[in-house]
């Protein structure tokens, strides 16, 4: 289990590579979503081998490092490629990267993710701004002893994300047309798609998209004292809905067709926080 030294350590060689540069919000790009750094002026690019502790991405259109540099007039370190559970890493390695941005100042973290739709009357290719997660399994980066250097032991998740962030996002997406939805997000660890019969039990239970990232993220920040927004590209109809199989080349494509607009939405959106 990672150490708060180990923490410190990797936080200070981030900071080193960044050369004086202190990032206001950490943004993690989900799967196909990779092209908001090639929006980021003046970047510089860290690998994330080149820090300590840091693990390295393999899930597939992840490119597996940080862009650091100016979006929307913010000072923004982009993590081109997140962690997940699923290639074999714990969760404190899929948080780490948001407790290493955490240490050298970052207060607030937008996360999207590319997920498939559960509520019925969503369509592939809309967004969704995450207002709530539900997570069931036993993945949790906050296992084990606390740190209190990073928050306390038992950290209140009634708000996880924003309000006044929702409500700026919400703004910029109506504003340029877009049919943008609020709903809860459902955590599965993955890598197999859900079945049909799982996708019938989240929807009773509330869940609106079903995805393999981003809630374990969200609880490290939570607990850090972080702002948070979340968005999710909805990619495809969730098992079931649709006389189809899932692919990961599905969700891929979904990103990549759907990423001008998210780009410009979320740089929007630094403009005005």
């Amino acid at each position: 289990m990672l150490s708060y030294n180990d923490m410190l350590e990797g936080a200070a060689a981030l900071k080193e590579k960044l050369n004086g540069f202190q990032p206001e919000i950490l943004i993690i790009l989900g799967s196909g979503l990779g092209r908001l750094g090639d929006c980021v002026k003046e970047p510089s690019f860290i690998p994330y081998e080149l820090i300590p502790h840091m693990r390295t991405s393999t899930a597939p259109g992840h490119a597996g490092r940080f862009i650091a540099g100016e979006l929307g007039g913010k000072r923004v370190l982009l993590m081109q490629g997140r962690l997940h559970v699923y290639e074999g890493w714990d969760a404190a390695d899929v948080v780490y990267p948001v407790r290493l941005a955490r240490l050298i100042g970052a207060g607030s973290m937008i996360v999207t993710n590319a997920a498939g739709a559960v509520n019925t009357d969503y369509r592939a290719g809309e967004l969704m701004i995450i207002n709530d997660v539900i997570k069931f399994n036993i993945v949790n980066p906050l296992i084990g002893p606390n740190i209190e250097e990073l928050g306390p032991r038992f950290p209140d998740m009634t708000h996880i994300f924003d309000a006044d962030y929702m409500r700026v996002f919400k703004s910029v997406c109506l504003e340029a047309g877009e049919r943008i939805h609020e709903g809860v997000y459902f955590y599965c660890s993955g890598p197999q798609y859900e079945t049909p019969a799982e996708i019938r039990a989240m929807r009773i239970l509330g869940a609106d998209a079903v995805g393999m990232s981003t809630v374990p993220e969200c609880i490290a920040a939570r607990h850090c004292g972080m702002r948070i927004l979340g968005v999710t590209l909805l990619s495809n109809m969730a098992a079931g809905i649709l006389d189809k199989p899932l692919s990961g080349e599905e969700v891929i494509e979904a990103g990549n067709a759907a990423s001008h607009r998210l780009n410009s939405y979320v740089e929007e959106f630094l403009r005005r926080i």
